[in-house]
């Protein structure tokens, strides 16, 4: 069950992280606006409260780990929201990514 919560914890902050700095890339290289900005700076900030969620309490295993997170879901959101189409050398770093953040989250420790 704390896997499961922490994919969800992981993929919930990816949207809002990968969320705001394309509303913040929308409002400054797209020219929409600073209302763009704002909400893409909120998003933003909420990520970094949604990243605090996860139940392990190593920052720098939980922020290294959701890089892997964040590589794969930077392509998925280049695909849904810019038409953006990944080649295969695209597809395979992001799976060697989440690969990376399977073991680094969810090896077994021995504790």
């Amino acid at each position: 069950m704390l896997t499961a919560r922490s994919i969800a914890l992981f993929v919930l902050a990816a949207l809002f992280e990968i969320g705001g700095a394309w509303l913040v890339w929308q409002g400054v290289r797209e020219h929409r606006g600073w209302i763009w900005i704002g909400t893409g700076v909120l998003a933003l900030g909420i990520y970094g409260f949604v990243a605090t969620l996860q139940p392990d309490a190593e920052f720098g295993r939980v922020l290294a780990a959701y890089g892997g997170v964040f590589v794969a879901g930077s392509i998925v959101w280049g695909m849904a929201a810019d038409g953006y189409r990944p080649d295969r050398w695209d597809v395979i770093g992001a799976l060697v990514c989440l690969a990376g953040m399977a073991v680094i989250m969810y090896a077994p420790r021995g504790r």
